[in-house]
């Protein structure tokens, strides 16, 4: 077994520049999820990776590339729209990947969630398509019956928005630097 190792899966960026970050500032080798081979050996895995309808972009595949190793522990950093302060998107965002990761894997990991960011202009015809659909949902509902997430989708739709924050990653850095 050979150490530390990050994997990320982004389609527009954000988790790819948090990894790339996470990297420099422990000097582990990070790489795209599609060269999870490369990290076969690890005993332990830090994978950075956007959220995009409930589940987290390219772990399923990275986890059916490496061989199950018992002593392996992870590390699953999230990257969304979704404010990590909040307790309900924690939850739902828990609740997710409890149905769509191994027991094993969720029992061995630490789990980090941080804010990304979107760009309207560079989404896939899926993605442009899935939110459009969320948005045409969210805005005929009761202002009142809004949260603040809700709120903030509707007033940033069809904009940039990016809630990138490098010193985010300062806490799975001393994590990371402990174990």
């Amino acid at each position: 077994m050979s150490g530390t190792k990050i994997l990320y899966g982004s389609c527009y960026g954000t988790a790819k520049r948090y990894a790339e970050a996470l990297a420099k500032a422990t000097g582990f080798d990070c790489r795209p999820y599609t060269g999870a081979a490369e990290a076969a050996d690890c005993d332990r895995l830090v994978y950075v990776g956007g959220l995009y309808a409930g589940g987290i972009h390219g772990l399923s595949k990275a986890l059916r590339m490496l061989d199950p190793v018992p002593e392996r522990r992870y590390c699953i950093v999230t990257v969304g729209l979704a404010d990590p302060n909040d307790a309900k998107n924690i939850h739902n965002i828990r609740a997710s990947m409890e149905k769509r990761l191994p027991r094993e894997v969720m029992e061995k990991a630490e789990i980090f969630h941080l804010r990304g960011g979107m760009d309207y202009t560079r989404l896939s015809f899926a993605h442009k398509t899935m939110m459009a659909l969320l948005y045409n949902s969210v805005k005929r509902k009761p202002p009142e019956t809004l949260d603040a997430d809700a709120r903030a989708m509707l007033e940033t739709y069809g904009k940039k928005v990016d809630f990138v924050d490098l010193a985010t990653l300062q806490p799975i850095v001393q994590a990371l630097s402990q174990a």
